[in-house]
């Protein structure tokens, strides 16, 4: 099994070499990332400049690495034209920060998993549920349980997965759950700036103080609950029955009794 992984929190970031250091022990694993911090950058590509491409030193030895002066989607379909070739599944993360509700439609992590659904292939993103201190080791492992059952039993067609993990040591994971989309998580405000001189302003992304509806990613992530949302094309349908029964059948008594929770 071959598997790229990339991100939106740049090709050094912790939450990547740590995904890659484990999915490694399941997988060939090649990595194609931006050279920069790119979240909130949603499904952009570059349409109009140049972008470059370097091979990196990896963190991880023996891992084919490359840094890309562009954004995380440049970097899926860069990837996947020019670098590399039969590509089981496409991983983005490990994110700092969670990509809930309607966050999924900025999030750079969630964008580059979008490029690899739309090019045929498995994808799947994955976030953490923190800015700071995070727990990155149990969304990795889970990362590579998912990864294998992939690689062994192909679904018979391609999912686009966004995994969501609570910010807690694993033995404080309650449970995980096949959840939807949350309606709305955040509005944008706009800020003026600069002592009020015309011209400064900032964009502002706000929490909305409201009770999530049951099984959805945001009420899953307020219980201490994995979310497991499958997404489409039209991002707000209802995940397909029976998209996830043999993939993730078990899937929370495999980690429990891996001791990974």
């Amino acid at each position: 099994m071959k598997i790229l992984v990339t991100n939106d929190d740049g090709v050094f970031a912790q939450g990547l070499w740590t995904l890659v250091k484990t999915l490694k022990k399941v997988a060939q694993v090649i990595v194609v990332a931006p050279d920069r911090e790119q979240s909130a950058i949603g499904t952009a590509v570059s349409l109009r400049q140049p972008v470059r491409v370097q091979q990196v030193n990896p963190l991880v030895p023996g891992v084919e690495t490359y840094s890309v002066d562009g954004t995380p989607g440049d970097s899926v379909i860069l990837a996947l034209a020019n670098l590399i070739n039969d590509i089981d599944l496409v991983t983005s993360g490990i994110n700092h920060g969670p990509n809930l509700g309607d966050d999924v439609l900025i999030s750079g992590t969630v964008g580059a998993a979008l490029q690899g659904y739309l090019h045929g292939f498995h994808a799947m993103a994955i976030s953490v549920d923190a800015w700071e201190n995070p727990y990155f080791d149990a969304a990795a492992e889970l990362a590579a349980l998912l990864a294998k059952r992939i690689g062994a039993n192909p679904p018979p067609t391609n999912i686009f997965l966004n995994v969501n993990l609570p910010n807690l040591p694993p033995a404080q994971i309650k449970g995980l759950e096949i959840t939807r989309l949350a309606n709305i998580s955040h509005t944008n405000t706009v800020k003026e700036e600069n002592g009020g001189k015309e011209g400064y302003y900032r964009l502002i992304r706000q929490k909305i103080d409201k009770t999530a509806k049951k099984k959805t990613d945001v009420w899953a992530i307020e219980q201490d609950i994995i979310s497991i949302t499958p997404l489409h094309i039209n991002l707000v349908n209802k995940p397909s029955p029976h998209l996830l029964n043999n993939l993730c059948a078990d899937l929370l008594q495999e980690l429990r009794r891996n001791q990974i929770l």
